[in-house]
């Protein structure tokens, strides 16, 4: 049974566990940084108040954090993944921005190296998700004026640099139904997005390999009844997209019928250099952005990536209906799953000891990553608040 003491018990953590298969009240143990036994009985974490035992999250779209933005290279990778790592992200892809290629080349290499490298109390560098240049150039956003398609030849001496697991690009432009089947070739996840594409564009892309949708229904041609679009798309035929829950891109009602119609969305952040930090003007690659009212906008007033957190993110799918079992898996199970990962993402034997405790009101505790504590809540106290041991 679980005992009333508020501690952890050497490489184990006891509380309301989320399992692949479903609640489990008990003890999660690991060792060598990875998970070799769960035990518990089922259980509605809603009838106790202890410490609710997650994945950790893994965020697919992050252009920076903590004030680095990722275009900046040098250690900007580093101080992202300590930042988000505050907030539950234990697993994250580096996301770059349309810019000269000498710029996205040199991002790329300073990613690899800090993988190389990875930082301490930090989440795991997965790698890159490009996103850009190969965009449509009327459909930019935040995205600065240097998009043109994309050939085989520009994306391997990419490749070369820096392990690109995610790669956006509008379906529509010359050339790009080659481009998405050799991505998928070299093992490259496809998504559409800042496209100017029509339903039939995207429903091509799908054909040709594509794997889903970047930021659904931001910077893409949207839904009428008689012109369905890159979101219909998306809705009629798309297993995977993502999208950005920050209550700000996209309307609750829209996460609601997205979710009805896409088994895998999954949730990022597209977080800023903003994010976890207080108001003021940050950088978004060669951009100014401003930090403000809970956005992030170009001085025109076009929202500019995010300030969202995925513990937010987690509250917020919570607060428009969703369970916590779900909105957690749509922040760390199906993302990873999304680039072929099935060693995180999940609490299961096997798998890396990337854990969150949060408390019954779901703020966050602490956080494990390879059983390693990252994160404190009460960052002078070792053992996280909230847990509490399993009496034998």
């Amino acid at each position: 049974m679980i005992s009333s003491d508020a501690k952890r018990d050497g490489d184990c953590l006891d509380g309301n566990i989320l399992t692949p298969q479903g609640w489990r009240l008990g003890r999660l143990d690991w060792q060598d940084g990875r998970i070799v036994s769960l035990e518990g009985e089922p259980v509605d974490p809603m009838t106790n108040d202890y410490p609710r035992l997650l994945p950790g999250f893994v965020d697919l779209h992050v252009h920076g954090g903590g004030g680095a933005d990722a275009m900046e290279g040098g250690e900007a990778a580093a101080t992202m993944a300590r930042t988000h790592v505050r907030f539950g992200t234990t697993s994250l892809l580096v996301t770059t921005m349309t810019a000269p290629s000498e710029d996205i080349q040199r991002a790329l290499t300073d990613i690899a190296r800090l993988m190389a490298t990875p930082p301490l109390r930090a989440a795991r560098l997965l790698g890159v998700h490009l996103e850009g240049p190969f965009l449509n150039p009327g459909k930019l956003g935040a995205q600065p004026p240097y998009a043109h398609p994309g050939t085989v030849e520009a994306v391997d001496a990419l490749l070369a640099l820096a392990p690109i697991r995610v790669l956006t690009l509008a379906p529509e432009l010359g050339g790009h139904a080659e481009l998405i089947r050799h991505l998928c070739d070299r093992g490259v996840r496809v998504l559409m997005g800042h496209t100017l594409g029509s339903y039939e564009e995207g429903v091509a892309g799908l054909a040709s390999g594509a794997h889903g949708f970047t930021h659904l229904f931001n910077a893409m041609t949207g839904l009428h009844h008689r012109e369905p679009g890159m979101v219909g798309a998306a809705l009629a035929h798309a297993e995977h997209a993502e999208i950005i829950p920050d209550l700000l891109h996209v309307h609750p009602g829209a996460i609601l019928t997205a979710l009805r119609a896409i088994p895998r969305l999954y949730g990022v952040t597209d977080s800023t250099a903003a994010a976890g930090m207080p108001d003021g003007d940050y950088r978004l690659g060669e951009q100014r952005v401003t930090k403000c009212l809970g956005g992030v906008r170009l001085a025109d007033g076009t929202l500019a990536g995010s300030t969202l957190t995925m513990d937010q993110a987690l509250r917020n799918l919570i607060e428009i209906g969703l369970d916590l079992a779900d909105a957690s898996r749509r922040l760390s199970q199906y993302p990873a799953e999304f680039i072929g990962e099935q060693e995180i993402g999940r609490l299961a034997p096997g798998c890396h000891a990337d854990v969150l405790v949060l408390n019954p009101d779901l703020e966050l505790e602490a956080v494990y990553v390879g059983g390693q504590l990252a994160h404190a809540a009460r960052a002078a106290d070792a053992s996280p608040v909230g847990t509490s041991s399993v009496s034998q």
